[in-house]
């Protein structure tokens, strides 16, 4: 009886500690956003070239032969044959819901990488547009666009790999015996600097405006044409992401008490910044694999998921995992309805324009309000 007692404890433990991080601030934010998406999402389905009222739009987003049928999600994410159905459904579930999938893991996946790039750096200023990554996956491609059209198909992948060389330069250059916050930080903004000054120059070498227009689209950031193949490719890079993501929190409130205090307490600095930082890439790359560069979210949503339930990354991290998707949503409506609502246009505007449009005097308002905003 003594043994079982005093075992009791020690399993229930690591359950008490998880629960511990779940208070009512994040319970509400959770709450909250799951809310917008929801309204956002049932927004997006109710709109489109064949009309149908928003009621039956609901009805078809609902349908229990749609969300019970295996065949249908086989072929939704296994790109398998997609099984007979109701029109109506069909034109909900195969074109207008699979932009609002994409749109959760391009937030999910933004906020998450701008958390770990802040957490990385030390610095509220750290996302991934700010390091390079955005820069480079932009530069390369425009430069797939313009010079190697032939590779266009492979634009995704291209975007992810050059997300990934810009910030494996910005490492090299900020290494000197092990790299610093600042460095990192100085490093980023030289190399997406240099990079962006190339995005510009290789516009005049586009003789052809489709050309144009498509890069201008990857380099805003949209949304426009997104469907299932956008969601298979994305979706299993955010599960990896994330995962990770929200098993390094801990050595990310590790590198927040400083280098030399993570050392004292038996940490590889370098090697757990530069493994987070992967993680961080890889996050930001598959959001710009599938929606282009889109500004703003990985700055500030960490800042408001921050000031609502704190510091402390396990927290945080989730809070991002929620609130992300909230933002790009709520953005994405935004750029799909707005214009149509203000002046009776049908164009689309790229998300990146509304979320830049958003993010902007979101942040002059928090330079306002906080006396001391940099370094975390």
């Amino acid at each position: 009886m003594r043994e079982e007692t005093a075992s009791r404890p020690e399993s229930t433990a690591p359950r008490e500690r998880l629960l511990d991080h779940v208070d009512g601030a994040l319970a509400t934010l959770c709450l909250g956003s799951v809310l917008v998406v929801v309204a956002g999402g049932l927004v997006q389905v109710s709109f489109g070239s064949y009309s149908m009222t928003p009621i039956q739009a609901w009805q078809a987003v609902f349908n229990p032969d749609v969300i019970f049928d295996l065949r249908a999600w086989e072929a939704f994410l296994l790109d398998a044959d997609l099984p007979e159905m109701e029109q109506r459904s069909l034109i909900v579930w195969n074109i207008r819901l699979p932009r609002v999938f994409v749109a959760v893991a391009v937030g999910m996946n933004l906020a998450v990488s701008g958390a770990i790039f802040q957490a990385v750096t030390r610095n509220e200023l750290a996302s991934p547009f700010i390091l390079g990554v955005s820069s480079g996956a932009g530069l390369l491609i425009l430069l797939t666009l313009v010079v190697f059209s032939g590779l266009s198909a492979f634009l995704p992948l291209v975007a992810s790999v050059g997300g990934a060389v810009a910030f494996l330069i910005v490492y090299a250059i900020a290494w000197k015996n092990g790299t610093s916050p600042v460095r990192l930080v100085l490093a980023g903004v030289i190399v997406g600097t240099v990079f962006q000054s190339l995005q510009t120059g290789l516009f005049f070498f586009a003789d052809d405006i489709g050309v144009v227009q498509s890069a201008i689209a990857w380099t805003t950031g949209s949304l426009t044409g997104t469907d299932w193949e956008q969601v298979r490719m994305a979706l299993p890079w955010t599960i990896v992401a994330m995962g990770l993501s929200l098993l390094g929190a801990r050595q990310l409130n590790v590198l927040l008490l400083g280098e030399q205090t993570a050392r004292s307490l038996g940490m590889s600095v370098e090697k757990v910044r530069f493994a987070l930082s992967g993680v961080a890439v890889l996050a930001a790359a598959a959001s710009i694999a599938v929606a282009g560069i889109v500004g703003f979210v990985g700055l500030i949503v960490p800042h408001m998921v921050r000031n609502i339930v704190g510091s402390e990354y396990r927290k945080l991290i989730v809070g991002c995992l929620f609130a992300g998707p909230a933002l790009m949503v709520a953005a994405d409506v935004g750029a799909r309805l707005g214009l149509g609502l203000l002046v009776g246009a049908s164009v689309q505007i790229p998300v990146g324009i509304v979320t830049g449009l958003v993010g902007g005097p979101y942040f002059l308002y928090l330079m306002r309000k906080q006396e001391a905003l940099g370094e975390i």
